[in-house]
């Protein structure tokens, strides 16, 4: 079996390259499920429902997010009623939508999880005790279990990576916009990557435009961020698995221009 999952779509270049890149890749590489994450699709903050049905449409079988999930106030309510698009488990308790989804893939069913860190970011629930949590009732379904750990900090999405090998049969990270080179099958089959990267303009910083950053960095005056324009790219990671028992056995990644 093998699994699509893409880095952080950021802004109208982002989606773009998921329009048109996904359904080519489905084929070129044979995939059978594949997981985006959204959460700075809209203009870099956050995702709307119209966005939402854009990526599904596209070929994302499941959509993750992170931080920026309510920085549009209307996907409160979208994400109330489709579990297709998931927020970070680690939320409180009693906040809108769902951490973790298992959906049919053929004849085999995948869950996904989502979860978040805590190091430089929001003072949530501990992502790993949330893991503890969920994992066994995820297992009882199906041993194919895709993690996307959103996190600030590389420390701690490799420290997942450990915490879960052998337990799920994937980790990556996400939320840096920074494609990292450390993709490799963990002992216990559990295939890792630091960071997913970025699926958006390659000529911005993180997805910003250039000039602003650096402005930001020389002044210190806060400015409101506008998406790169330039050239784009979809970067993420081809994973194939054994579906009887989810294990890895491979990750490659994947870094191809619009």
């Amino acid at each position: 079996m093998n699994i699509l999952m893409v880095g952080d779509v950021y802004g109208e270049p982002g989606r773009q390259a998921i329009v048109k890149l996904v359904p080519r890749l489905r084929q070129e590489h044979a995939i059978d499920f594949c997981v985006v994450n959204v959460e700075n699709a809209a203009g870099g903050f956050g995702v709307t429902a119209a966005i939402a049905k854009q990526v599904l449409e596209a070929g994302a079988d499941v959509m993750t997010s992170g931080n920026h999930i309510w920085d549009k106030r209307e996907i409160v309510e979208y994400i109330t009623r489709e579990n297709l698009l998931l927020r970070p488990a680690n939320f409180p308790a009693g906040t809108p939508g769902a951490g973790h989804v298992t959906i049919k893939s053929g004849p085999h069913k995948i869950a996904v999880l989502n979860l978040m860190g805590r190091v430089f970011m929001l003072p949530i629930d501990c992502p790993f005790r949330k893991a503890d949590e969920v994992l066994p009732e995820l297992r009882k379904e199906t041993p194919i279990i895709l993690v996307d750990m959103h996190c600030e900090a590389t420390s701690e999405s490799l420290a997942m990576g450990w915490y879960l090998d052998g337990r799920v049969s994937a980790v990556v990270g996400t939320h840096r916009h920074v494609q990292t080179a450390d993709e490799r099958v963990l002992p216990g089959g559990t295939a890792y990557i630091t960071d997913l990267g970025l699926t958006g303009p390659t000529d911005g910083v993180i997805g910003v435009d250039r000039d602003q950053i650096i402005q930001r960095f020389l002044n210190q005056m806060p400015i409101r961020f506008e998406t790169a324009r330039g050239p784009a790219s979809l970067q993420g990671v081809v994973i194939a698995l054994d579906p009887e028992t989810g294990r890895a056995s491979s990750i490659r990644r994947l870094r191809v221009p619009v």
